[in-house]
């Protein structure tokens, strides 16, 4: 169940929150097929499941990129936000991936809120680490510093 919250107030009262952990989502290859399409990133590693076997990590990884990108429908499993006439991705602060992601594998987001402050123009900026974790695996897929701003 995800966190809610109603208007500036209270995202302002979420510092330092944890969200908690969302549901397993199967990265399959069709996801990565699609996404290589989209980005014109057709690299072999990603793309080409035999060739791939012979590669560095036995099978076809998904994209870091991917992988990033899944933060914003996974982020919406963690926190609903009501009360505010907008919302935008203000950008990141830090990116990393330390491990692949394995197509077949799965994968879930953990997200920890940092200090919520006012921002001029009657909103908030909240900034957010994000970890995409890969089942049976003990280090994370990606590790971002996100920051949103919401406005009243």
């Amino acid at each position: 169940m995800p966190t809610t919250a109603n208007g500036l107030d209270a995202l302002l009262s979420l510092t330092g929150a944890d969200l908690g952990r969302t549901e397993w989502r199967e990265i399959a290859q069709d996801r990565v097929n699609t996404f290589a399409d989209a980005t014109d990133d057709h690299q072999w590693i990603h793309t080409d499941p035999e060739k791939a076997k012979t590669g560095p990590f036995g099978g076809p990884i998904a994209h870091g990129y991917l992988t990033l990108s899944l933060i914003i429908p996974l982020f919406g499993e963690l926190l609903t936000i009501s009360g505010v006439t907008m919302s935008v991705n203000y950008g990141l602060e830090k990116v990393r991936f330390p491990s692949p992601v394995p197509v077949g594998a799965k994968i879930r987001l953990h997200g920890v809120v940092g200090t919520v402050e006012e921002v001029k123009g009657n909103g908030v900026q909240m900034p957010l680490t994000f970890t995409v974790e890969v089942e049976g695996s003990d280090k994370p897929a990606c590790v971002a510093q996100a920051v949103y701003r919401h406005y009243a």
